[in-house]
């Protein structure tokens, strides 16, 4: 009889476990204006291709956050605290797409934004006072806040994909001015030294710009008043030239979740 209680026991107990529904995985999205602009819902027409990119999962298995915030760097993402957000609720079987570089350019100090990164990505750093936060604060290379993110998604069992940022409305010589030599360099280097996945965003998008020709045409099709805020057809373009990098990455499990 005893023998006979405790199989029911264990019975019901994997009947209540196996009813209860699977943690689905979260895919993050981290970055600036060009990854969710304003609230993400086209404020003066403006998109980011994080907006559009849910469209392209199932969201049945997978769930979609974008935590991009418009006038980020990959510092500031940091000093604001809204990276521990995340990686207090990072689990083993999510992801993380990171895109900085578009406002890491900015000044180190200045009394605006103060969200500037020290070029490339060795490890030198420099102490400012910051006019925006009156503290002092040891600000280090882009490569640096972009390897900080990667390990620190790794240790919590997540999946890091690093981007190259999207290319602006710019051109020389009849061609989109790329990354190389600068941020999208840096982001590939990065992902390599840590063995991160790596989709080269700024490429694939900047071969697209390219086929129409000129700003102007460009302007006219995929972008609002300035060279680097997309309408909503370029933010679908580029989720859908992230969806196309993803592809490409033929091992990384994210793929799976990918609608066929």
């Amino acid at each position: 009889m005893k023998n006979r209680f405790l199989f029911l026991l264990l019975t019901l107990g994997l009947l209540v476990a196996a009813s209860k529904p699977a943690s689905r995985p979260t895919l993050y999205l981290i970055g600036d204006s060009t990854v969710r602009n304003g609230s993400g819902k086209g404020a003066d027409r403006m998109w980011g291709w994080g907006s559009f990119l849910a469209e392209h999962f199932d969201t049945t298995r997978i769930a979609v956050r974008n935590h991009a915030i418009g006038g980020r760097s990959s510092r500031t993402f940091l000093t604001e605290g809204r990276w521990d957000k995340i990686l207090s609720q990072l689990k083993p079987g999510d992801f993380v797409m990171m895109q900085f570089g578009h406002n890491d350019n900015g000044p180190l100090a200045d009394t605006a934004r103060a969200r500037g990164t020290l070029k490339g990505i060795g490890e030198e750093s420099e102490e400012i006072y910051n006019p925006i936060t009156k503290k002092q604060e040891v600000v280090h290379t882009y490569g640096w806040y972009m390897r900080k993110y990667v390990k620190e998604a790794k240790a919590k069992g997540a999946t890091p994909i690093v981007l190259s940022l999207v290319p602006r409305n710019q051109w020389q010589n009849g061609k989109i001015i790329r990354g190389t030599g600068s941020y999208g360099t840096w982001a590939a280097d990065v992902a390599k030294a840590e063995n991160a996945y790596f989709i080269d965003l700024n490429e694939i998008v900047a071969k697209k710009y390219d086929a129409l020709g000129d700003e102007t045409k460009l302007k006219a099709t995929y972008f609002v008043e300035d060279h680097t805020h997309t309408n909503e057809a370029g933010a679908k373009l580029n989720a859908e030239s992230v969806i196309e990098g993803l592809r490409g990455l033929k091992k990384c499990p994210l793929n799976k979740y990918v609608k066929k």
